[in-house]
C-alpha cells in the first residue's frame, strides 16, 4: 500500500484545491484507499466553515479513468464471488463518494485536465460546475467493458445534459471530445490546457467573495430542487431565508449597497 495520499488537499482564502494524486493509474477508482480518501476530503469541507469553494482536478494526464479495468478482470475471473457480495461491495465502496459529494454544502467546480471515463465522467457530474482543458474527453463507457453506470450516472448524467444525450452516451459508451461537451451543456467552457487552472482559480475566487453560509444554504437548496416539490422548496426557502437575514453579512452588505447608492 502506497503512503502518498490519493487525494490532495490545499486551501487558501476560502478556496480548497482537490487533486486525485495518482497519475500512474490515470486516478482510478476501485478500491477502499480512493473511495475513503474522497469521502474523508469532503467531511472535512464540510466542517470547516471557513471553506467556500472547492476545486476538483486530477493529477497527470487524466481527470479520472473510473474503474481500474485490472481489477476488474481479476474479479470477473473469481467466479465463486456472490452477487449479492457485490451489491454490498457498491454500497459500501462507490457509493460512499457520490453521496459524499452530494451531501457536500460546499459548491465543487471540476477542472477536468483530460479523460474523464466511466466513473470518471460520473465523478464530473456529481460537481456543481465543470470547466475542461481543451484536452479532456469524456465517457459514459460502462456498456464497453458489459457492465452499467454502477455509481448513479444513469441518475447524474440525465440531469447534467438531457435524457436523450445521456441515453446516447450511455448506450454507445462513444467518446466526445470537449467541444461537443460544451454543445452538450455538460461543461460550461473549454479552455486551454496550461490555462486550466487559473481559470478554475477565477471562479472560485468568484464564488469565495460570497458567504459562506448562503451559498451552502443555495446548494441544498439545489439539491433538493431535484426531485422536492415546490411547496416543499418553498418552505425551505423561507427558512434558510430566515437565517440568512439574521447574519452579520446580511446586514453589512445591505449597509454597505445602501450607502453606496445614497
Amino acid at each position: 500500500m502506497t503512503d502518498v495520499p490519493f487525494v490532495t488537499v490545499v486551501e487558501r482564502d476560502g478556496i480548497a484545491v482537490l487533486t486525485l494524486n495518482s497519475p500512474d493509474t490515470r486516478n482510478a477508482l476501485s478500491t477502499a484507499r480512493e473511495f475513503d480518501a474522497i469521502e474523508q476530503a469532503c467531511v472535512r469541507l464540510q466542517s470547516d466553515r471557513s471553506i467556500r469553494v472547492a476545486i476538483l482536478t486530477g493529477a497527470g494526464k487524466a481527470f479520472c479513468a473510473g474503474g481500474d479495468v485490472k481489477l476488474m478482470h481479476q474479479r470477473a475471473q473469481d467466479r465463486s464471488a456472490e452477487p449479492i457480495e457485490e451489491r454490498y461491495r457498491y454500497q459500501e465502496g462507490i457509493h460512499r463518494v457520490t453521496m459524499a459529494l452530494h451531501r457536500l454544502e460546499v459548491p465543487v467546480i471540476a477542472a477536468i485536465n483530460g479523460p474523464a471515463i466511466g466513473a470518471g465522467l460520473d465523478l464530473a457530474c456529481m460537481c456543481d460546475l465543470r470547466i475542461a482543458s481543451e484536452k479532456a474527453t469524456f465517457a459514459e463507457s460502462f456498456v464497453k467493458v458489459g457492465i452499467i453506470p454502477g455509481d448513479g450516472g444513469a441518475w447524474l448524467l440525465q440531469r447534467a445534459i438531457g435524457v436523450a444525450r445521456a441515453a446516447e452516451m450511455t448506450f454507445t459508451g462513444d467518446t466526445i471530445d470537449a467541444p461537443t461537451a460544451l454543445a452538450y451543456g455538460l461543461i460550461s467552457r473549454v479552455v486551454e490546457h496550461e490555462a486550466l487552472l487559473d481559470e478554475a482559480q477565477a471562479l472560485a475566487e468568484r464564488i469565495a467573495v460570497n458567504p459562506g453560509h448562503a451559498l451552502r444554504m443555495a446548494k441544498r437548496l439545489m439539491r433538493e430542487s431535484a426531485h422536492a416539490r415546490l411547496e416543499t422548496i418553498l418552505e425551505m426557502s423561507a427558512a434558510f431565508q430566515a437565517l440568512a437575514h439574521a447574519t452579520d453579512d446580511h446586514r453589512e452588505r445591505v449597509e454597505a449597497i445602501v450607502r453606496r447608492i445614497g
